[in-house]
């Protein structure tokens, strides 16, 4: 009876230690199972939190170049601006430098107008004196002493019109009226078609205006 107990005791023992060991073995299992699943979501969130750094970051360099964008194209707009200025200024300098270059060609020659238009006025009243001077030399006979007088005369006013820039009209060749005035006319076939014969009186000018015409006469 005893031996059927222990038997009895001793199989239970064994039914109970191969359950221990079931347990401790599904234990074991199970940790290792939680100890992977632990590792995978470890291994997850780690790939997550990459992933996500790496979504902040594109969102960052996103936004760094959407500012970079808007700065470039604000500096271009300035940039622009400044560039219509400097041409806007470079072109009203120009302008304002012809405007003054022609005012100031213009003055000077106003001047020498009003300058010449004096001398003109001046040579007015003094030719008549010059011209009866020469009128007077050409008179035959009178004493060498007037004859003498009269010619440096005519000579001081000639050195006083070579300053003033006055200048005796060319009176030979073909008659121009713009530097002669025809008073006579003749016919004569040693002279070709108005080509001048006598100059009864001189003419001058002073650059380009001429201040009196000659008096001409014309052949044919």
């Amino acid at each position: 009876m005893l031996d059927e107990e222990n038997t009895k005791f001793s199989n239970e023992d064994s039914s109970l230690a191969g359950n221990a060991n079931e347990v401790n073995e599904s234990k074991k299992e199970t940790e290792d199972t939680l100890d992977k699943t632990l590792e995978e979501a470890e291994v997850l969130e780690d790939a997550e939190i990459v992933e996500e750094d790496e979504e902040v970051e594109e969102l960052l360099e996103s936004d760094k170049e959407k500012d970079m964008r808007k700065s470039k194209k604000k500096l271009e707009a300035e940039n622009k601006n400044l560039q219509d200025d400097l041409d806007s200024f470079k072109d009203k300098l120009l302008r304002t430098t012809a405007e003054y270059e022609n005012f100031r060609k213009r003055t000077i020659k106003e001047k020498q107008n009003i300058y010449t238009d004096a001398c003109a006025d001046v040579l007015k009243e003094v030719l008549p004196v010059l011209d009866n001077l020469e009128r007077a030399l050409s008179v035959e006979g009178g004493g060498d002493e007037l004859r003498t007088g009269v010619e440096n005369t005519v000579k001081l006013f000639n050195a006083a019109f070579k300053k003033l820039g006055i200048e005796e009209l060319s009176s030979t060749g073909e008659f121009d009226p713009n530097f002669h005035n025809a008073v006579m006319h003749v016919e004569d076939e040693q002279y070709g078609v108005n080509q001048i014969v006598e100059v009864l009186q001189k003419g001058y000018k002073k650059e380009d205006k001429v201040l009196r015409h000659s008096m001409v006469k014309v052949a044919n």
